[in-house]
């Protein structure tokens, strides 16, 4: 679906020009009445003194000066008709423009096109960390008090989502091809990103008095526990699997998931340390300090769950890829052997069998390359969906982990990704592995800004790199959370708020 451009929209400048058109056609309207209408009454009296004075008068004159006044009615009802319409069109984007807009530029300039793209990039970045981290505590709410109680949270993450998937599409297009791309598209990505922040922020105080954390957090302290105690048993299963992946498949097919153990124990340890304090200033009655660990307590756990549900979904993609790669080959040679196609041959097809019945190997890339062998025949879409859903769950999961890092450019591949994965799968494959290199990339142009430091040791750099701790941190001093507020749900004005 195309976005409509005029929908949300910034105001610029150049908003007030149908006010003033309203009034110079309501002036012009008024200037008509006033010059014309003088003429019509001193004509109507010098018509009737001149009937009575002289009966010798030309007969033609009475009717030129009734033609004057006909034309009065017609000039006057055009230019109130102007003014009219003018008003209304006024009236119609006043209340149209309105209600998701960002305040207008008030100096008379708009942003130069470099200022512009750099304010949708950093709201799209802004916007999508807002989402990650409202549906990361949703999660842990719904979890205590039940789908209905959470169902308006639920409804403005929904609004919001869609918001941003949209802004991600006009992205997307003007990074196809810039050049063509117009100031408007930028325009709307800031806008919808805008709308959508502001509906997770109109939230947050509803939010909040649904949990009442200040009021009573035992229970979501007893709730977080649970899931960290779960977590901490999955980990040590997920570290198995990751030495069992290696034994059963090529290097290469666990590479995506090779770190996340250790990221998920790190992510636990940043944990415990929350909940431990959340527990210790709630008994001496330090709420505001104990809400504040739970919540980075809770965005730990979060990340730890998707770094151990990686590895639980790449052990299972590898083996339905493992399991459908026979038959893809088999489907695969068929259709070359009666595709008429130029550039078409199986030669590929027989490494890619020579390969698998040789040892271990990479069940994933190999049913890629039958996969790509076969894009200009259309045959095998279920193999290039499976790829295609493996690709793209490892990259979102790469990209909410390392949220604090991550830019726009790699949110942008992964998100026409997801729009691409029932459409085009090939295509969605090819953009989700963008979106991981682009991802890594930035990964490694942030590096560790608190690698060696010892006040540092206890989870904290994760926890700043994921995205669970907003801003910079600076020396601690056995404080976990100084100078670092944790995420919570809300938009880009709420979501600070705990700290």
């Amino acid at each position: 679906m195309t976005p409509s451009r005029s929908r949300a929209r910034p105001l610029r400048a150049a908003s007030h020009i149908p006010v003033r058109l309203a009034h110079a056609a309501l002036g012009g309207a008024i200037g008509v009445m006033w010059l014309v209408l003088p003429g019509v009454t001193a004509g109507h009296q010098d018509h009737e003194v001149t009937v009575s004075a002289a009966d010798s008068a030309p007969a033609a004159a009475p009717e030129d000066e009734t033609s004057s006044g006909d034309l009065v009615l017609p000039l006057v009802a055009a230019g109130a008709a102007t003014a009219v319409a003018a008003y209304g069109y006024t009236r119609r984007r006043r209340r149209s423009g309105t209600a998701a807009q960002p305040a207008p530029v008030t100096d008379g300039t708009a942003p130069p096109a470099p200022e512009l793209d750099r304010q949708a990039r950093k709201s799209l970045v802004t916007t999508d960390d807002c989402v990650r981290t409202s549906r990361e505590e949703l999660a842990f709410v719904e979890g205590l008090f039940g789908t209905d109680a959470v169902a308006p949270f639920t409804a403005a993450l929904r609004y919001a989502e869609a918001e941003l998937t949209t802004a991600f599409q006009l992205r997307q297009t003007y990074d196809d091809n810039p050049a063509a791309a117009s100031r408007d598209t930028l325009d709307e990505i800031v806008a919808r990103c805008v709308d959508a922040g502001r509906r997770l922020d109109a939230e947050a105080a509803g939010f909040d008095q649904l949990r009442a954390l200040e009021r009573d957090m035992s229970g979501a302290l007893r709730h977080a526990e649970v899931r960290f105690r779960e977590l901490t048993g999955r980990t040590a299963s997920a570290g198995a699997t990751l030495t069992d992946l290696a034994e059963r498949y090529a290097p290469s097919a666990s590479l995506a998931a090779a770190g996340n153990v250790e990221q998920a124990k790190d992510r636990l340890v940043f944990a415990t340390t929350g909940l431990n304090r959340a527990r210790q200033y709630a008994d001496t009655g330090e709420t505001d300090k104990a809400v504040r660990q739970l919540r980075a307590a809770e965005g730990a756990i979060a990340q730890a769950e998707v770094f151990v549900d990686g590895v639980d979904r790449l052990a299972s993609a590898l083996a339905a890829a493992a399991q459908a790669l026979p038959e893809a080959l088999d489907e695969a040679e068929a259709a070359v052997v009666e595709s008429t196609a130029p550039g078409v041959a199986a030669g590929p097809l027989a490494a890619v069998r020579e390969e698998a019945a040789a040892g271990p190997h990479d069940p994933l890339e190999a049913l890629r390359r039958v996969a790509e062998v076969c894009a200009p025949l259309g045959s095998v879409p279920d193999a290039v969906r499976l790829v295609a859903r493996a690709a793209t769950a490892d990259a979102d999961g790469v990209v909410g982990t390392h949220r604090g890092a991550v830019g726009a450019e790699a949110r942008t591949r992964l998100a026409e990704a997801r729009r691409l994965l029932d459409r085009t799968p090939a295509e969605a494959d090819t953009f989700a592995r963008r979106s991981r290199e682009l991802a890594e990339q930035d990964i490694r142009a942030h590096g560790n800004p608190y690698g060696g430091r010892p006040e540092h040791t206890n989870g904290v750099a994760g926890a700043v790199l994921g995205g669970i701790l907003l801003g910079d941190l600076p020396d601690a001093q056995g404080e976990a959370l100084t100078g670092g507020a944790p995420g919570s749900y809300g938009g880009p004005a709420t979501r600070a708020r705990r700290g």
